[in-house]
Parts: structure tokens; sequence; C-alpha cells
């Protein structure tokens, strides 16, 4: 579930949308990936 949070800066509410990019974009599983988040899977795919 999603929760609200207040921010007091910018700053705050910038590093957090920058941590869920990168969690979205790098560590998050995906089925489609057999499971595996896109950095594990671009790492096995090179190896």
């Amino acid at each position: 579930m999603w929760r609200l949070k207040d921010y007091r800066s910018y700053e705050e509410l910038k590093t957090d949308i920058d941590e869920y990019m990168k969690f979205y974009n790098e560590e998050r599983y995906q089925e489609k990936l057999n499971s595996l988040a896109p950095l594990e899977f671009r790492h096995q795919a090179v190896a």
C-alpha cells in the first residue's frame, strides 16, 4: 500500500524520486526476465 509523505524540501522529494527510479529500473524483480532484476539479467546475459 502506498503511503503519502510530507516533504519538507524539494531536495528531499527529488532524492526519494531518484531512489524509486533506481529501484524500478534496476532492482525490482520482473517475471518477464525469469524473475530476475534487470541488472541481474544483464549480468547473466553477458556472462
